[in-house]
């Protein structure tokens, strides 16, 4: 089977805007004081999409850390509902995604290195690898959907891609 190496790169709202939303406090999202000035709303940072018949859920997932370089050889992705993550421990981690529709070559894949202060949300539809952590146990708050229906489908990539060591 064919090796590609994907390039890594920071994740950005602009670059990841294809495929959802970043999560994160930043001067470019709109926010406004609250709570007599005490706190600032960083406001509507995502579009949770629960589909039909579903609810968003909000789950603690423990991702167990990758060794870099890693083999990306499959993606999934919920066709019912968007899926957020939301970092907890304070550790940067990857995002592998490709677009919404027709299953991923390896060539379509993107890589993205996640500060630990960003989160992201993948679209309904948009194809993904599982959770990344890199160098310790990190947990992630997720917001899903919980409903009627099949809401993963998993594929197999045409190659074997493989993300480098990223400094």
């Amino acid at each position: 089977m064919k090796t590609l190496e994907l390039a890594v790169e920071p994740l950005s709202r602009e670059a990841f805007a294809p495929f959802g939303d970043v999560i994160e406090a930043s001067e470019a999202v709109r926010h406004f004081p609250i709570n007599g000035g005490n706190t600032e709303r960083y406001h509507d940072l995502a579009s949770i999409e629960p589909g039909p018949e579903g609810r968003a859920i909000v789950s603690i997932f423990r991702g167990q850390p990758r060794a870099l370089p890693f083999r990306v050889e499959m993606m999934e992705r919920h066709p019912l509902g968007s899926q957020a993550f939301i970092p907890l421990s304070g550790r940067p981690y990857l995002v592998v995604v490709a677009p919404a529709g027709a299953p991923p070559a390896a060539t379509d894949l993107r890589v993205f290195l996640a500060r630990a202060d960003q989160g992201v949300n993948y679209r309904t539809g948009v194809w993904h690898h599982p959770l990344l952590a890199l160098d310790a146990v990190c947990d992630f708050l997720v917001v899903d959907r919980s409903g009627p229906g099949h809401n993963c489908d998993e594929v197999q990539l045409d190659a074997v891609a493989v993300i480098p060591t990223v400094a």
